[in-house]
C-alpha cells in the first residue's frame, strides 16, 4: 500500500465543532486505508475526546494537518469535491458517492485529491462550495436525512476503498481527461481573481455588484476543468486585454 492512490486523497473537515467527530473521522479513514486528515480551523483540537473516539486510529490525529482556511487545505490539489446536503440556487456539477470514489481514486494516481466536509450544523458556505470542482450528495432517507459527520466520512471513504479494490483488479475508471495535468486550485483562484479584475476594467462587471456572474463563470470552469497549459493561455489572454486597454490610454505595460 506504499504507493496506494488512497494515500494521495485527503479528507478535509471544515470548522468542526465536536472533537469526537474528528476522532470518528480518523477511525473511518484508517478502516478504509486512507491516511491524510486535514482540519480547517477546528473549534477544539487536540482534544481527549477526539483520541477516545479515534480508538486505534489516533496516529492519524498525530499526523493531521491543521490550517486556517479551506484555500490552504486544497491549494495543491488537482481535484476537489465538496459534500453538499441540499440543492443550491445555482446547481454545481454533481457526483454520486460511487462516482466520487471512482474519480477520486483514478485521479489520485496523478495528483492530490481533496474531499471536503462542512460544519455539523450548516455544512459548507456557498463561497466554499464554489471553490470546488464537483459536489457529492449522499442520498439518505428524505424523512431523516441528517448524517453524522463521521458517518458521512465513512460512506465516502468506503466508496473510495471499493474503487481502489476494483482498480487492483483492472476495473478502474481510466484517467484520460487530460494530456496535461489539470490546473491546481491555487492556480484557478489566481485566475478567477485575474478574470474578475479584467472584467471590471472592461466595465463588464461593477466592482461592488458582480451579482451571480462570477459564480456562473466558476461553474463553467468547474465543468471544463482546464489543464495547466490551458489556464496559462487564458491568463495570457487576460494580460493582453489589460495591456491593450492600458496602452490605448497612453500608459505603460501592465503585465500581471
Amino acid at each position: 500500500m506504499a504507493d496506494s492512490p488512497l494515500h494521495n486523497i485527503r479528507i478535509v473537515l471544515v470548522n468542526t465543532a465536536h472533537p469526537g467527530n474528528i476522532g470518528g473521522a480518523a477511525r473511518a479513514l484508517k478502516n478504509m486505508g486512507l491516511v491524510q486528515l486535514y482540519l480547517v480551523a477546528p473549534r477544539e483540537f487536540p482534544a481527549a475526546n477526539a483520541v477516545w473516539r479515534a480508538s486505534n486510529a489516533a496516529d492519524l490525529l498525530d499526523t493531521a494537518v491543521v490550517v486556517d482556511t479551506l484555500e490552504e487545505a486544497v491549494a495543491d490539489c488537482g481535484l476537489v469535491v465538496a459534500t453538499s446536503a441540499r440543492e443550491r440556487r445555482i446547481p454545481w456539477p454533481l457526483l454520486t458517492p460511487r462516482q466520487c470514489g471512482e474519480r477520486a481514486v483514478a485521479e489520485a494516481a496523478e495528483h492530490p485529491v481533496a474531499i471536503v466536509f462542512g460544519r455539523e450544523d450548516r455544512g459548507l458556505t456557498n463561497e466554499e462550495l464554489q471553490r470546488c470542482n464537483y459536489h457529492v450528495h449522499i442520498p439518505s432517507n428524505p424523512e431523516y436525512s441528517s448524517l453524522n459527520l463521521a458517518t458521512a466520512v465513512q460512506v465516502l471513504a468506503y466508496e473510495m476503498r471499493v474503487a481502489h479494490l476494483e482498480a487492483e483488479q483492472g476495473k478502474a475508471l481510466e484517467y484520460t481527461d487530460w494530456d496535461r495535468p489539470p490546473a491546481r486550485q491555487q492556480e484557478l483562484e489566481a485566475y478567477f481573481e485575474h478574470l474578475q479584475e479584467t472584467l471590471e476594467t472592461l466595465g463588464f462587471l461593477e466592482p461592488d455588484n458582480p451579482r451571480q456572474t462570477m459564480v456562473r463563470l466558476r461553474r463553467l470552469y468547474s465543468r471544463v476543468r482546464p489543464d495547466d497549459m490551458e489556464l496559462g493561455i487564458l491568463r495570457g489572454v487576460l494580460t493582453s486585454i489589460r495591456n491593450f486597454i492600458y496602452y490605448s490610454k497612453g500608459g505603460d505595460s501592465q503585465n500581471k
